[in-house]
C-alpha cells in the first residue's frame, strides 16, 4: 500500500528550483508533484494516487519501493557510505560487474561504472579511441550516431545523439567528426507496425557511404540505440541491426549499442543485444540497473577491448577516465539487490510473455481520434499523435497534463506518448492504461 501524504504544493517554494527538461514556468503555475510511491503506483502531494505507465523514467523496471532494494541501500549507507574508485576499492563493485559480465552476451565482460547514461556513453566514446590508439590506429577519430538518437547531455552524447532541438542549443562546441545515420522512421511504411516493421534495414547501408566519404579507416565507433526510446519509440526495422553489424566487422568499426532503456527486460530479454541477437563490442548501461532507486551508469566493453587498452601500458594507469563516484557503494548494493530481484521474480520472463497481451491492448488505440500511428515492441509503445496546425508539440503536451490528472503517468516526446511500464504489471493494470489514455484521447478532440 502506498504510505499517506503529509505535505502539500502550498507549502513548497518552487521558485529556486531550475527543474531539468521542463518547461519551468509553465509547470511552477500547475506543478505536478509526487509524494510517494509503491509498487505500480505513485501519490501526489494532493493524495491521489496515480498508475504509473512509464516505469518512472524507463528505470523503475521492478516497481516501486521493493523491500530488498531498500534495505540493501539502507545496510550500505550505515556500514560503508562511501569509498573511493580510484586507486582503491570496495567488494560491491567488483561482484557488481561480475554479475553483470555474467548477464551481458558472448565475451562482453569487463564493466566501466558510471553514474548515468550520459556518463556511460561519454565513457564508452573514450573507450572506443583508446582501443584504436592501442592497436596502433590513432586515425580513428570519427563517431557515427543516428539522427533521432539520444545518447543523454554530454557533449559526447550530444555529438554522437540526433535530436536537433538539442545540438542547435549547444552547436559551437560539439565534437566537430561525427556523421549521422538516417533514422528509420517513415509512417508512409512503417504506420501500426506490430513489432518491428518489414521495410527500412536498407538505410543501414548509409554506414557505407560515409566510410567511402570519409575514409573507413578514421572512423572509431558507430553508436546507435537498438531501440529507441526517447525520441518517441523508433523500433528498428527487421535486418536493420545486423546490416550495422557486418559493415562494421567489414571496416574495422566498433558497435556500441546505448542500451539505457533497452537494457534489464524491457523487450523480454537482460539486453536488446539479446533480443535481436545482434553482438555489440559494447553495451551503455543505467536505468534499470539499479531500479532507479540509486545513479548508476556502466559501459560493459568486449574482453578484446579492455586487454588492447590495459596491455598497451607497462605500468601505471592504462585509462585516464574515471568519476568520483565510479561503483559507489550504496549504487553497487542497488544493484546487486535488483539483479537479484530480476531473477528471483522472472521479471524478464514475465515481460516477455506479457508482450503478446500487450502488443493487442495498446493497438487497440488505432482509430481513436488524432492517433496516426501504433508501434510497440516488448513492454513498450509508441502512440503518435496528429500534430496540432503551427502548433507541434502542444498536442501531446495536453494528453500528459490531462492524463496525469486522470491518474495515469505518460511520457510525450513532441506528439507522441511513450508507454513503458515497470514488468510487475498485470493483465488488469495494462488494461487500466488503455481505458485511461483511450480516455484522455477522446476528451483531446
Amino acid at each position: 500500500m502506498l504510505p499517506p501524504t503529509t505535505s502539500a504544493a502550498g507549502e513548497l517554494s518552487l521558485e529556486e528550483l531550475w527543474m531539468p527538461f521542463t518547461a519551468n514556468r509553465a509547470f511552477k503555475r500547475a506543478p505536478r508533484l509526487l509524494a510517494s510511491a509503491s509498487g505500480m503506483h505513485y501519490r501526489d502531494v494532493e493524495g491521489r494516487v496515480v498508475l504509473d505507465g512509464t516505469a518512472g523514467l524507463w528505470c523503475v523496471n521492478a516497481g516501486h519501493c521493493r523491500p530488498a532494494i531498500v534495505e540493501a541501500i539502507q545496510r550500505s549507507a550505515a556500514t560503508l557510505d562511501f569509498a573511493p574508485g580510484f586507486q582503491m576499492g570496495h567488494p560491491s563493485s567488483f561482484a557488481l560487474a561480475k554479475e553483470l559480465a555474467e548477464l551481458a552476451p558472448g565475451d562482453l565482460d569487463h564493466v566501466f561504472f558510471a553514474n548515468s547514461g550520459s556518463e556511460a556513453v561519454d565513457s564508452a566514446l573514450k573507450i572506443a579511441l583508446a582501443y584504436h590508439q592501442a592497436r596502433g590506429e590513432p586515425e580513428r577519430v570519427r563517431f557515427v550516431g543516428r539522427m533521432r538518437g539520444y545518447h543523454g547531455v554530454g557533449f559526447g552524447g550530444i555529438s554522437v545523439g540526433g535530436i536537433e532541438i538539442n545540438r542547435k542549443a549547444f552547436a559551437a562546441q560539439l565534437l566537430p567528426q561525427v556523421d549521422h545515420l538516417p533514422h528509420t522512421h517513415d509512417l508512409a511504411h512503417n504506420a501500426f507496425s506490430r513489432g518491428q516493421p518489414a521495410w527500412g534495414a536498407h538505410l543501414a547501408d548509409a554506414l557505407e557511404e560515409i566510410a567511402s566519404r570519409r575514409g573507413a579507416g578514421t572512423i572509431a565507433a558507430v553508436i546507435v540505440e537498438p531501440m529507441a526510446g526517447s525520441t518517441g519509440v523508433l523500433v528498428p526495422p527487421r535486418g536493420y541491426l545486423e546490416k550495422l553489424r557486418a559493415l562494421c566487422d567489414r571496416h574495422g568499426i566498433l558497435l556500441v549499442f546505448d542500451e539505457v532503456i533497452t537494457g534489464f527486460g524491457r523487450l523480454g530479454t537482460p539486453f536488446g543485444a539479446d533480443y535481436f541477437h545482434v553482438q555489440p563490442d559494447m553495451l551503455t548501461v543505467a536505468k534499470g540497473i539499479t531500479n532507479g532507486a540509486v545513479p548508476m551508469g556502466a559501459v560493459v566493453v568486449r574482453r578484446g577491448i579492455y586487454q588492447s587498452v590495459v596491455d598497451a601500458t607497462e605500468a601505471g594507469i592504462e585509462f585516464f577516465h574515471g568519476y568520483t563516484y565510479s561503483g559507489h557503494p550504496l549504487a553497487a548494493s542497488a544493484g546487486l539487490a535488483t539483479l537479484e530481484v530480476y531473477r528471483q521474480e522472472k521479471l524478464f520472463e514475465r515481460a516477455a510473455s506479457l508482450a503478446p497481451f500487450w502488443e493487442q491492448a495498446v493497438h487497440s488505440f488505432r482509430g481513436l481520434p488524432n492517433v496516426i500511428d501504433v508501434r510497440n515492441l516488448g513492454l513498450v509503445a509508441g502512440i503518435e499523435l496528429e500534430p496540432r496546425p503551427g502548433k507541434p508539440g502542444a498536442r501531446g503536451y495536453d494528453a500528459l497534463v490531462e492524463a496525469f490528472r486522470a491518474g495515469l503517468l505518460i511520457r510525450v516526446t513532441g506528439d507522441i506518448i511513450a508507454l513503458s511500464p515497470p514488468l510487475i504489471i498485470e493483465r488488469k493494470e495494462i488494461e487500466q492504461i488503455v481505458d485511461l489514455l483511450g480516455g484522455v484521447l477522446k476528451r483531446l478532440a
